[in-house]
């Protein structure tokens, strides 16, 4: 009788057994089918695109500090008052406004080539920090912190001030090195920029050529 529940007893139990590998099986196929995670990757940033037309101390636009008249020329035309005298001797340093240069915005060349640009009274350029004509000095010193050298305007009392913001080659002497860039902001009395002017040293003259 023993032996004969043994016999019915074990198809049973190979059943089961064959069912239970069936199901392990099945369960490891499903994970195997189960698609991996995707990795999700951190937003990607691109850095802000400098404007092109913002006033630096390597130019404006087209026009780049170190270009001579005659690459100037090309890119803003020629001198829209070709008659008006810009330097007690124009072929040495000249200054005037290219017919093709934004409003209120005029040129120094020296020796043939382009030293300074400079935007006044009405000029509505921007620097590539975002200052214009009109804007509040103390502003500027703010935004730039222990980058800005201040000295005392020429002519006026203070809060008139001349901004100095070099770029390479600047220091708190004089600066004579030709390869040094950068930006003038000429504070008036009012405390408000009247006048930018971005290039090389020459940004330090304060009566035009001289």
């Amino acid at each position: 009788m023993a032996a004969k529940l043994v016999l019915e007893t074990l198809p049973m139990i190979r059943f089961a057994a064959v069912s239970a590998v069936a199901l392990l099986t099945l369960s490891a196929c499903e994970r195997r089918d189960e698609p991996a995670p995707t990795p999700v990757s951190p937003p990607q940033t691109t850095p802000a695109a400098a404007d092109p037309n913002a006033l630096t101390s390597d130019g404006l636009g087209p026009a780049r500090i170190g270009m001579t008249r005659a690459e100037l020329v090309q890119v803003w035309g020629e001198d829209s008052q070709p008659n008006a005298v810009g330097g007690p001797d124009p072929e040495t340093c000249d200054e005037f406004h290219p017919t093709k240069a934004p409003a209120d915005v005029r040129v120094m060349i020296q020796n043939g080539v382009l030293t300074r640009i400079t935007a006044a009274r009405e000029a509505t350029v921007k620097t590539d920090r975002g200052f214009g004509v009109g804007e509040d000095g103390m502003a500027i010193k703010q935004a730039y912190g222990g980058a800005v050298f201040a000295q005392p305007h020429k002519y006026e009392p203070a809060p008139a001030e001349d901004l100095f913001v070099w770029s390479r080659g600047g220091s708190t002497a004089y600066v004579v090195d030709p390869a040094a860039r950068g930006l003038r902001y000429e504070v008036g009395a009012d405390g408000k920029v009247k006048a930018i002017h971005a290039g090389d040293p020459s940004i330090q003259l304060v009566e035009g050529c001289s």
